[in-house]
Order: structure tokens, then C-alpha cells, then sequence
């Protein structure tokens, strides 16, 4: 049986967390492509944390975070 989809504040929260990545990346000048490599994800992978389509599992928020070099915390802006 598939599991209710997650309500819409959990949704905003992922959507701002990927604008956050998203923003982060571009004050970097790296493309998406070039976030996966260092983060050693591949670039649907980032595309999808940006738009806030998948739940990013922490794991790969830490390669992200650790790839920008900025504090995990710094992501989620709170």
C-alpha cells in the first residue's frame, strides 16, 4: 500500500531548502552537474533536492552541505 503523500508544509520546507542549495551553488558559480561530482551524486539527484521533488536523504544533504562548504545548518536557513 503506498504511503499519503507528505502535507504541504513539509513540501514548503523542501522547496526552501532547495532554493537555499540552488542559491548556494550559484553564489559558487558551479552548475548542478558540478555539485553532484564534488558531492559524489548524480545531477538528477541535485535537480530533484533544488526542486524539492525528492526527500533528500541526510546523507546526501551532508555531501552537499560539505561540497558548498558551508555548515549543514546554513541550508536550511532557521
Amino acid at each position: 500500500m503506498p504511503s499519503a503523500p507528505p502535507p504541504d508544509w513539509i513540501l514548503a520546507r523542501r522547496r526552501a531548502l532547495g532554493d537555499r542549495i540552488r542559491e548556494t551553488r550559484n553564489d559558487r558559480k558551479l552548475s548542478q552537474e558540478k555539485l553532484a561530482d564534488l558531492a559524489g551524486l548524480d545531477r538528477q539527484a541535485v535537480n530533484r533536492i533544488e526542486l524539492g521533488h525528492q526527500a533528500a536523504l541526510v546523507d546526501n544533504l551532508f555531501r552537499i552541505a560539505r561540497a558548498l562548504d558551508v555548515p549543514l545548518r546554513d541550508l536550511f536557513g532557521e
